[in-house]
Order: C-alpha cells, then structure tokens, then sequence
C-alpha cells in the first residue's frame, strides 16, 4: 500500500499534486511518502509485536538522513553496512545500541568507529573478521557483542545477484562451520559471540524460505547451548518482498502467520528476535519523476527519452528489474486503477523508455505500453523508493537529483539536487600541480 493516487488523471502525493513539486524543484527529483514510511514500519512491527522483536531498518535501501530520523524517531534500530551509513545513523540520532552492523569488508577504522559508539552486535562475516575485530578490541580494551552469520543454503528464489544465503555466497559462513567457529572463538574476552544471524536474500515473496532458513538456525542454536555457549538473540535479517507490481507481495501477516511460532519458544526461553527491514519499508514510499525530452522512432521501434537514466536508478539496468512507469498527468481514461506489466487501458503504444547515458544497457522498460505521451511530460517511475537513490552516481558528469519528503499537505527538501561545482569539488580543493 503507498500513497500516491491519481485524482482525476492528475498524480499526487498525500495530498500535493506531484507537477507542482517538478515545477518547484526541477527534474530528476525523487519524492517520499511519510505516510507510506510509517504505515509500512507501523505494519511491520504489528505482525511480529508478538516476538518484541528489535527491528532495524536497512540503511543500505534508502538513506537519506531525513528518513533515517523519522524512522529512528518511530523506535526503529538500524542496520548498517559500513562506517558511512554508522555515521548516518548517528546523525539521524539513532540509538547506537540499536544498531547492527553487517558486511564482509569492515575496515580498521570502521571497527574502530563502531566500538567506540557502542553499537549492538557486530554480525560476523569470516574468521579473519572475527580475529581482526577481537584484535582491535582488545588493543582498545573494549568489548561488544557479535552475532555469526551463517548461510541455511536456502534458496529463497530470487534474483542471482540478491541471493545471499546459499552455500557459495561471499557471505557468512557454511552452518556446518558454525559450531566449530564457536568452539575456536565462543569464549573471547572482547567479542561476546553470543548470537546467530542469517539474511537469505531480497526480495522474497513467500515465508518459507525464512521458515527453512529459522528452522536450521534454530537447530543449530539448541546444539550450540547443549556445548555450553550462550546464544542471547537470533537476527532473522530481512528481504521481505514489495509491490513493484499490484499485490506482488503478500501481507506482513502472512509473513508472520509462519514465521512467529516457530519463534515464540525462543522468545519465551529469553531470547531476542532481531529484524532487518529495509525495501518493504522505502521501496513503495517513493517515486522518481523525470521530464521527456524526446521522442525518437527508429525503424519500428518508438523511444521515449527521458532526463533521468541508469546514474539515478540502476535497478532495471542492473538487476532486469520491473518499475512501473506512467505520465504524472493523463486523462481520466488512461488513470491506471493497478500498476501491472500489461495494462489493460485502451489506445497505448508501445515504447521503450530510456535515459540519456551512453550505454545501451541505459533502459527502463522495452516495450512498454503507454499512454500518448510528449516531449516536456512529466513522468513518474513508481516503486523507487528502495535502492534507488542510495545506488545512484555521477556516471557522464551528471548531477545527482534532489529529493523532496511530503508529509500530508507539507513537504520539504530533504536533499538538494547537485551543480556541477560539486562535481568537482573534492577536485578543485587541491592545488592543480603542472603536468
């Protein structure tokens, strides 16, 4: 569920009309539903209130501070990957102890960073991290708690390049491992390696790849205490699923109508359930708008060009991914009731929506029926809230977009949109040197 309904062919946000935020702050703009931020934390947190669970939003899917704080602001904890995102969560005043902190590449200084803010658990990805964040730790003298991730080999039937919990994936470690990982680290003084985590991919659009993966954590947790080892929490990690097309995803309480009584005794023993959201959040909270600057026919095929390419939202480019795209402003007949890959509207042509970057693989949709539609449209690609923004760059010397939240009747920007003095910027601070 989102908020962003046409009224009479015309696209709003809540309640601003999405044209008038274009005319204000220009094109690439990203724009974010509050109400659709909270709802779907709101709704998260309901399924799974049974489990009390410490829930932590993604960073990694949608960043900007602004959203970080409301969602901070709402109880969230955070999960980070790095020291960047550390950082913007400490901006964002998001309680350090909430925070959980994955990634297989954790620098010195980001370890460093981490425990001297007191974060919650560090989620182990290796041995050698394992020994290198003990190391430092103990040269600091200070201690913090970790959790092993471990890889069920569950196939969570999902795209190749967001599969993260088989056997071969650079995360975590073999389940098999895991015990014997338990016994050569299970008692350092610094590192208190005293919960599981598993995260098997994104998006997922079924529970029982999570009743699988649970099943085997939960297994290996009773082995592990029967050694002797105390496992205080288990993080189930993420990837619940988004409608990039209408109802693609099933309810949190279908989620949870499997997932929390496999869970319940843990909780009951003493245990604590961490959650990792972060695309189920943000993915359906935003949409980027874009202008059309031509439309181009060759041979057969129709091009609808736009200002925005693969630099502001890689995803189709990247992962083949579907976003469903439409005028910001079409008449009446043409209001699309769903958002689906084949339309049922009347009178739409064929195109294929592109960007203007110099690759060929810079596409959106091939394609695609559309509504008629004009050089200066305004278009607005749906469902890119998550993993939009956050992974977008500077390809072809092009400035980043803006983004705008709206809240109700309000809005307000909550990132400018980049010149091109802050393309290089961190250039020109430099003495330019002769050659």
């Amino acid at each position: 569920m989102d908020w962003f309904n046409y009224r009479d062919g015309q696209l709003f946000c809540e309640d601003v009309n999405v044209d008038e935020l274009a005319a204000e702050f220009g094109t690439p703009l990203y724009v974010y539903s509050r109400k659709t931020l909270e709802h779907h934390y709101d709704e998260l947190t309901k399924a799974f209130a049974e489990l009390d669970p410490m829930v932590c939003y993604s960073i990694k899917s949608c960043g900007n501070v602004h959203i970080v704080k409301l969602l901070a602001e709402r109880g969230s904890g955070m999960d980070v990957v790095s020291g960047g995102e550390l950082y913007r969560a400490i901006k964002a005043n998001a309680n350090p102890a909430k925070v959980v902190y994955a990634g297989v590449g954790k620098t010195d200084d980001e370890i460093k960073f981490a425990l001297q803010r007191g974060i919650g658990y560090f989620n182990i990805e290796s041995e050698a991290e394992f020994e290198n964040i003990a190391h430092i730790a103990n040269k600091m003298q200070m201690t913090a708690n970790a959790a092993l991730r471990i890889n069920p080999d569950v196939d969570p039937k999902t795209h190749a390049k967001t599969t993260t919990g088989k056997k071969e994936s650079k995360f975590g470690v073999d389940i098999e491992r895991a015990k014997r990982f338990f016994e050569r680290y299970g008692r350092d003084k610094f590192i208190r390696l005293n919960a599981l985590h598993l995260h098997i991919g994104s998006p997922v659009y079924s529970a029982e790849p999570y009743v699988n993966a649970i099943t085997k954590a939960l297994g290996l947790i009773d082995e592990l205490r029967a050694m002797g080892f105390e496992i205080t929490a288990l993080d189930i990690g993420g990837g619940y699923g988004a409608n990039y097309v209408h109802e693609q995803t099933p309810p949190y309480a279908e989620y949870a109508e499997r997932i929390v009584p496999l869970l319940k005794p843990f909780v009951d023993g003493g245990g604590r359930v961490i959650i990792e959201p972060g695309r189920t959040i943000a993915c359906n909270a935003g949409v980027l708008l874009s202008r059309v600057q031509y439309i181009k026919v060759g041979g057969q095929k129709k091009f609808v060009i736009l200002d925005t390419g693969m630099h502001h939202l890689v995803r189709p480019a990247m992962y083949e991914s579907f976003h469903f795209i439409w005028p910001t402003n079409v008449a009446p007949a043409h209001e699309p009731a769903q958002r689906l890959e084949t339309m049922p509207n009347e009178g739409l042509d064929p195109a294929d929506v592109v960007g203007p970057i110099c690759e060929t693989g810079d596409c959106f949709a091939k394609d695609r029926p559309l509504p008629p539609v004009a050089r200066g449209d305004l278009m607005a690609i749906f469902a890119a809230g998550a993993y939009g923004m956050v992974m977008a760059s500077n390809y072809n010397a092009m400035p980043r977009p803006a983004e705008v939240l709206v809240s109700g009747k309000g809005y307000e920007l909550i990132r400018r949109r980049e010149t091109y003095d802050d393309l290089v910027a961190a250039e020109m601070e430099l003495d330019l040197m002769p050659i």
